[in-house]
């Protein structure tokens, strides 16, 4: 890996990071396999595995070092009283060293309003773990023209908590209206408000979070759509849902797709 060529933007690798709200243990096993086989094989790409919280424990223990696992989710409370949840010291403890945050179905389906995902956000940075941070406008919002507004007032909150630093956040851009709908942004419409999203960094956090921040998108990707969507210059990665459970003889050429040169 320290021959991979660095994504010119940020500095970086780009990132590809896999979750999955259904995950059986069949097909847990088989992607966590495929996957492992895939960073042996030296693509240049960070790969950050969310399971639920479930297998994260056995997922960190089949994945070889170099191969992350996230939570999907971790509270803004240190250990204590808060039954159901998973604190940033229990993940650190377990060895897991990222996190995914402001997933639009926890903030539509269990409320979780941009503060409370910026409270989040700051509790795992402060504590060591690093975030994807999600973010992204609803069809109405999109079809009103808000959707530059909606996105910026989500990140504006973590900013109002975290300050200058983004240098463990990376944001993904997931448009709700794509998400697990077969439907996925045209890649004008993806570089559009990628290149929103890094012009408000320059203007709200500065020119080094602006530069170095990776913006990933998510949204149906799959390996049919990847390739003209890493072609934009402002998109960093993938966030991807259920294509990573698919044959990795299929799913793995969307990897090699990623815009590495």
């Amino acid at each position: 890996m320290n021959d991979a060529k660095l994504d010119e933007k940020t500095g970086k690798l780009p990132l590809l990071e896999l979750y999955t709200a259904l995950l059986v243990t069949q097909e847990r096993s088989a992607t966590t396999t495929s996957i492992w086989q895939a960073h042996a094989n030296q693509i240049p790409t960070e790969v950050v595995i969310a399971p639920p919280a479930l297998y994260l424990l056995l997922s960190r223990s089949e994945l070889r070092s170099g191969l992350e696992v996230a939570a999907q989710n971790v509270y803004h409370k240190p250990n204590g009283a808060f039954t159901g949840e998973i604190s940033v010291s229990q993940l650190l403890d377990s060895k897991i060293t990222w996190t995914l945050l402001g997933h639009s179905e926890r903030r539509t389906l269990l409320s979780e309003d941009d503060a409370f995902v910026a409270s989040k956000t700051k509790a795992a940075l402060d504590g060591g773990v690093s975030v994807i941070l999600c973010c992204g406008e609803s069809l109405e919002e999109r079809e009103k023209g808000v959707t530059v507004d909606v996105v910026t007032k989500q990140l504006a909150a973590v900013k109002e908590k975290v300050g200058s630093d983004w240098s463990k956040i990376v944001i993904a851009y997931e448009p709700i209206w794509a998400i697990g709908t077969g439907k996925v942004a045209s890649k004008e419409q993806a570089q559009d408000v990628h290149k929103e999203i890094r012009a408000w960094l320059k203007k709200e956090v500065g020119d080094k979070a602006a530069d170095e921040t990776r913006i990933i998108y998510g949204g149906s990707v799959t390996d049919a759509n990847c390739k003209e969507l890493a072609s934009q210059p402002d998109i960093d990665g993938f966030l991807v849902g259920g294509a990573s459970l698919k044959p990795a003889c299929e799913f793995h050429l969307s990897i090699s797709l990623l815009k590495l040169l």
